[in-house]
């Protein structure tokens, strides 16, 4: 429920976030502000309540009932007109303002219970008057502590009066808070205001900022609804489309926004291009796989039919039976390193043993010689010292080496001198023959890749560098190819077998 109250957009809760920042800050501010006008006017207040107080105790009590002193003394303390004598409008002098609460105790006269005074009220005409206390407002000032501190009272409908009694409890004076209530409402009030009007203006403010700088993600996100409408199911995908330039500057937010996601956007275009040409590879891979099958089979039933026509010449049913048994024997080839590359492809386990190199090229370049005596076979290996020793599969090894010595007989002349060196961790194969065409290097170790219509007839169908590539791959290795005219080099490199505790 949370959820859906809140903004979805990035754009509305930055705006309410700037909104929420105003909204405190103002209310931070007014609040700090109110309570120091506050403070500061309650301090003024009880600064006049204490004067007040202070003028109030000159005033000879007997003198507020109106009653002559004993002994009149011309100009007494409290007299202000000094004639000896107090009247009602001496309770108040110059100095007390309208409002001005002055009382006396009866108890400290003796003359009864409670409190009798008056508070200086303003009339129309603009003459200020005592207006005596009534019995409510003076039983509420009994209330009041008898410390010399203002205190907050409620004298009913005149209003909060802040009033000060002194420590004998005999006289008291107060002035009303409203003007210090009706300020501090009115700079509340001034402040509610202001915050509203700083929240819409921050409002608007932050929405037009944040509008303008999340612009360029905006074109950002243009960029990849327009990379998501591109159908990428299959076929050749041509996805160039890129963030623009200046929106890929990492040094900005946007920038390392954008910038990702054309990285993102290469790497989806190099795997596309990479999806596609495995898709046209797996298609001519099944097309020369069924050519290869085909020209066996159909040599498979033309001597079976031949021999089927003339079943009682023993030397055509001989001969249609050998070349039946050779086809046979080629299909049986090509499907076992068919299903050799798919076991290496499903990332099957090979024999993980040690594996003498020095030995396995030995046996080779013997086989190689008996096979093709036309050629110069010659063997390099390091000193007897020297550890060529590696880790893998002795039978697939064993195929890699026969492949590419196979691959080196069958296409260099009678004459050519072959080369295997037995390195610390691999081998290499070297030929002085002709070496491969400009236009096969690149694709020497793909499946059923041949060069010339001389290279086909050599009987070859471009799976042996194939399945060089695949079994070295799967022991964790590398194979390399360079070529040119006189000087071919294919060289594997196998990670070495691991030293045996001694103990």
């Amino acid at each position: 429920m949370r959820d859906r109250l809140l903004p979805r957009t990035l754009t509305s809760r930055l705006v309410l976030t700037a909104a929420a920042i105003a909204l405190l800050a103002t209310a931070l501010v007014g609040t700090i502000s109110t309570l120091a006008a506050r403070n500061y006017l309650d301090d003024q207040l009880s600064r006049d309540v204490k004067s007040s107080l202070q003028r109030a105790e000159r005033i000879p009590p007997l003198a507020v009932l109106q009653q002559p002193p004993a002994q009149p003394q011309t100009g007494a303390p409290g007299d202000p007109d000094g004639d000896g004598r107090y009247g009602s409008r001496d309770l108040y002098g110059p100095g007390d303002a309208v409002g001005t609460l002055t009382a006396f105790s009866r108890d400290a006269l003796a003359s009864g219970t409670g409190w009798f005074g008056g508070i200086v009220e303003q009339a129309d005409n603009g003459r200020t008057s005592r207006v005596d206390l009534t019995d409510e407002e003076s039983e509420l000032l009994s209330s009041v502590p008898a410390d010399g501190r203002p205190h907050r009272v409620d004298l009913g409908d005149r209003g909060t009066y802040l009033v000060a009694v002194d420590a004998q409890g005999a006289v008291a004076a107060g002035l009303p808070t409203a003007k210090v209530d009706d300020v501090v409402t009115n700079l509340v009030r001034s402040t509610l205001l202001l915050g509203l009007g700083v929240i819409l203006l921050a409002s608007l403010a932050a929405s037009a900022l944040v509008r303008r700088q999340l612009r360029p993600l905006r074109e950002v996100a243009e960029t990849a609804h327009t990379v998501s409408e591109i159908p990428l199911a299959d076929g050749e995908i041509d996805l160039d489309e890129r963030v623009p330039s200046h929106l890929t500057d990492e040094r900005t937010e946007v920038g390392q926004v954008g910038a990702a996601l054309n990285t993102l956007l290469d790497h989806v275009a190099d795997s596309l291009e990479a999806r596609h040409r495995s898709e046209q590879q797996v298609r001519q891979f099944v097309a020369d796989a069924s050519h290869e099958l085909r020209t066996p089979l159909a040599t498979i039933a033309g001597y079976t039919e031949l021999a089927r026509r003339r079943p009682d010449d023993a030397a055509m049913s001989a001969t249609a039976l050998g070349k039946v048994e050779e086809e046979a024997a080629r299909m049986t080839a090509l499907v076992e390193d068919l299903l050799l590359l798919a076991r290496l492809d499903s990332g099957r386990p090979l024999e993980r043993e040690p594996v003498d190199l020095v030995r396995l090229c030995l046996e080779a370049v013997t086989d190689a010689r008996v096979v093709a005596p036309e050629h110069r076979w010659q063997l390099e290996t390091p000193g007897e010292d020297a550890a060529c020793e590696v880790l893998g599969d002795e039978l697939r090894l064993h195929q890699v080496l026969t492949n590419l010595l196979t691959n080196a007989r069958k296409y260099t002349p009678a004459g050519s001198t072959i080369t295997v060196t037995v390195l610390p961790q691999g081998f290499r194969v070297h030929d002085d023959g002709p070496g491969f065409p400009p236009d096969l290097l690149e694709h020497a170790f793909e499946r059923f890749a041949r060069g010339d219509a001389a290279r086909t007839r050599a009987g070859g169908v471009g799976l042996g560098l194939a399945l060089v590539e695949a079994i070295v791959t799967s022991h964790g290795g590398t194979v390399s190819l360079r070529s040119q005219p006189g000087d071919t080099v294919i060289e594997v490199e196998l990670p070495a077998a691991i030293p045996s505790a001694i103990p």
